[in-house]
């Protein structure tokens, strides 16, 4: 009997412990938050997402998610109940998109706002307001993946016929090319330094002289001018040299001018007999080159020659002893 007495107040105190932690967990998990509720509608995928997902707006929790489900509305669509507090600036301008934790792969409600805060949402026709669910960067990501992988196996077979064996090969030749090229102009580079240094330093250094050299020659070239232009003076002055060059000039106008009207007349006609006597001695000569003996027996007929009349064709000399 005293067993069961013992056992009756041991379960009674872990039922009344129990009863305690239940009431604290109660007490302590209570909400007394005021809240507003939203509704989000999207005909985009929502993985990840789940109910009792945080609400964060600009990264602030602001409340939870209280339903998904299908929009009966839109055929398609998913539908996403949000409570909100009621002290979270909400107007028309604000706009949620899905976010993720991590690696995790748990979504959650992110809210946001253009850069000009709006009015308040108006309510919708059941009366709970409607916010814009945009595509997150992973949602558009994962829209335009294909056109992305379609992308990149065009850039992949372009890569390939890039990398093919003729360009290979001439990029090959190009490479090499170019190494030559730069090859010549480290040598010309080379040359140019050397002519530098062998040539252009001393000319430099000699410049200094040059200068002084030149600014003595301007001094006497000026001196000179200034000579010179004294002496013109003195040149051009009355019954000055000039003036005496002037009129001697004249004096040998006048006789090159008798000497052409007088003289070259005569000189000319005694050119021409001389040039007449030439061409008869010149005549006279080749005579006697072909027939010498006209000197001594005057000019004679000549033999006549092959098919001429009277040609007698020269007879073969006999040998003494032979018979004819």
């Amino acid at each position: 009997m005293e067993n069961k007495s013992h056992a009756l107040a041991a379960g009674l105190f872990v039922v009344f412990l129990t009863a305690m932690v239940i009431g604290l967990s109660m007490w302590m998990g209570r909400d007394n938050t005021k809240y507003d509720y939203y509704e989000m509608s999207t005909r985009a995928s929502i993985s990840g997402l789940q109910e009792q997902a945080a609400v964060r707006y600009k990264g602030v929790a602001v409340g939870r998610v209280t339903r998904i489900g299908f929009d009966p509305k839109k055929d398609g669509n998913v539908l996403i109940r949000i409570a909100v507090n009621e002290h979270a600036p909400l107007s028309q301008t604000t706009y949620a998109m899905l976010g993720y934790q991590g690696v995790t792969g748990l979504a959650h409600i992110q809210l946001d706002d253009d850069e000009t805060p709006g009015a308040p949402l108006p309510p919708s026709e059941d009366g709970t307001p409607r916010l814009a669910l945009r595509p997150s960067p992973f949602g558009q990501i994962a829209e335009q993946g294909p056109v992305i992988m379609q992308q990149v196996e065009d850039a992949t077979r372009r890569v390939n016929q890039l990398l093919g064996d003729e360009n290979q090969r001439e990029i090959t030749a190009a490479l090499h090319s170019v190494g030559e090229a730069a090859r010549s102009m480290q040598a010309l580079s080379a040359r140019l330094q050397a002519t530098v240094d062998t040539k252009l330093d001393p000319a430099l250094a000699a410049l200094p002289a040059v200068a002084q050299d030149a600014r003595k020659t301007l001094l006497a070239v000026q001196k000179t001018s200034e000579d010179v232009g004294k002496a013109v003076g003195s040149l051009s002055a009355q019954g000055g040299p000039v003036q005496q060059m002037g009129t001697a000039v004249q004096g040998v106008s006048d006789a090159a001018d008798a000497f052409g009207r007088g003289t070259v007349p005569t000189m000319n006609r005694a050119l021409n007999d001389m040039g007449s006597a030439a061409r008869r001695l010149g005549g006279m000569a080749d005579s006697l080159q072909s027939n010498p003996q006209s000197l001594l027996y005057g000019a004679g007929g000549s033999q006549p020659g092959p098919g001429e009349p009277g040609f007698v064709p020269p007879q073969p000399a006999i040998a003494p002893g032979a018979k004819p």
